[in-house]
């Protein structure tokens, strides 16, 4: 009996460090789905874009990573909805790289609080 209490506790323990550590096949399949991911990105894309674009888009990926990827979302979307008529030359892209720079575009404004001092030249002149 005390080996049955024993067992039980071994299970229930490896149950909850099961719990804290992922098993390496969960990770490798987390891995696996973001590598399938990728892919089908790069396909949608390659069947979107010609090929004077896409290496604009991947050298936009290499300065500003995160333009890049908002470019490919919005491309995706699109594509997914249908509303490309065919391959987007690199001047298309370019048109879609102005909107989104415009509807990310940070304004930055400077303000200037001037600290009004007592002048003690005005003292002094009496």
């Amino acid at each position: 009996m005390a080996d049955d209490e024993l067992e039980a506790i071994r299970r229930q323990r490896m149950a909850e460090l099961q719990g804290k550590h992922p098993d390496a096949s969960n990770n490798q399949q987390a891995e696996e789905n973001k590598q399938r991911d990728t892919e089908m990105r790069n396909t949608i894309l390659a069947q979107v874009l010609d090929q004077s674009a896409r290496a604009r888009l991947s050298n936009l990926a290499l300065v500003k990573p995160e333009k890049a990827k908002a470019v490919e979302n919005y491309l995706i979307q699109m594509a997914r909805f249908g509303k490309l008529a065919g391959k987007i030359s690199e001047s298309g892209l370019i048109e879609i790289l102005e909107k989104v720079s415009q509807q990310t575009e940070k304004k930055t404004t400077v303000t200037f609080n001037r600290r009004k001092v007592m002048d003690s030249d005005d003292e002094d002149d009496y």
